[in-house]
């Protein structure tokens, strides 16, 4: 092993114990020290970065971008140790995908999808991505985190859910409305009911009493989305599970602010409760829904008193 490939696994240690999950950075990055190592070279150039991402042949240019992306942190780190290590410029292959528009979901596309998944064909399946469906949408969590959930996790006397080393790590609880805690009530006696001995822990079972699998839940809400005919607003805008909690944190704004409240006051209890590092994060949401934009807007007019 050269000095490279050992600078790769201490980086990734370092980042994994700050939370980082890493999931393709680590096989990238070991590709990236065996193209170095052939190249008979135990330093980070631009050179070598910029052939390196670009050694796919007929791939999209936002693949050439990604893999440059997971070897500039990595460059930083080592310039930070050895000034020979050079950084990649971040324009240096301007490509990259770009963020997605956030899919709003009104409340009636909401209770479409709903319906759409509980006439799903196994009794069981139908009961659990209709709970799945309407948790994410009362509650913003991510849908991995409600795909994790384990039955011990919901706290039935306290109306809270335990969220366990989420995104970087962290853990947080969420509040329960009651009628959301009744629903969940509803749907784990319906579990005990069609499987009595699941083979697993989770809260959400499939029909074979097994945790769901992302890829499996991501196919089945495409198949209920072109059922209820929810029909993608652009390129970048397409119905997705991660909108739920767009359009929980988009809501949630919207009220505070048609209800006059001060938001910026307001910002880091959202943050808390989406499970957010910092109000930064949040504060996207601002920017990234029309909806707001205007109703802001307003707001800001209102107050220099340009609006009667």
């Amino acid at each position: 092993m050269n000095s490279l490939h050992q600078h790769v696994d201490e980086y990734l240690r370092l980042r994994r114990s700050l939370g980082f999950k890493l999931r393709w950075t680590d096989q990238l990055l070991a590709h990236f020290a065996d193209f170095c190592e052939e190249a008979g070279s135990d330093t980070v150039t631009v050179d070598l970065a910029l052939a390196w991402a670009c050694q796919p042949q007929g791939c999209q240019p936002s693949w050439w971008a990604t893999r440059l992306k997971a070897v500039r942190p990595f460059a930083r780190h080592l310039h930070a140790i050895d000034s020979r290590h050079q950084v990649p410029p971040p324009d240096l292959l301007p490509w990259g995908l770009k963020r997605a528009e956030p899919f709003i979901y009104s409340s009636a596309e909401v209770a479409q999808l709903m319906s759409a998944a509980s006439r799903l064909r196994h009794p069981l399946v139908a009961a659990t991505y209709t709970t799945y469906l309407g948790l994410l949408s009362v509650t913003g969590m991510r849908a991995s985190e409600a795909i994790n959930l384990d039955r011990a996790d919901v706290l039935w006397s306290e109306s809270l859910l335990v969220i366990r080393d989420s995104k970087f790590g962290r853990s947080r609880e969420v509040v329960l409305h009651a009628s959301a805690l009744d629903a969940l009530h509803k749907y784990d006696r319906q579990r005990q009911r069609h499987c009595s001995r699941p083979q697993t822990t989770a809260f959400f079972t499939s029909s074979r009493g097994t945790r769901l699998i992302y890829a499996d839940v991501q196919r089945t809400f495409h198949k209920l989305t072109k059922r209820v005919g929810l029909a993608p607003c652009s390129e970048r805008c397409r119905p997705r599970l991660h909108d739920f909690r767009h359009t929980f944190a988009v809501d949630t704004l919207l009220g505070w602010y048609r209800a006059g409240l001060d938001v910026d006051v307001r910002m880091h209890l959202l943050t808390t409760y989406l499970g957010h590092i910092e109000p930064a994060s949040t504060y996207w949401y601002l920017s990234a829904t029309p909806q707001l934009m205007a109703i802001v807007a307003e707001r800001l007019e209102r107050q220099l008193g340009e609006l009667p």
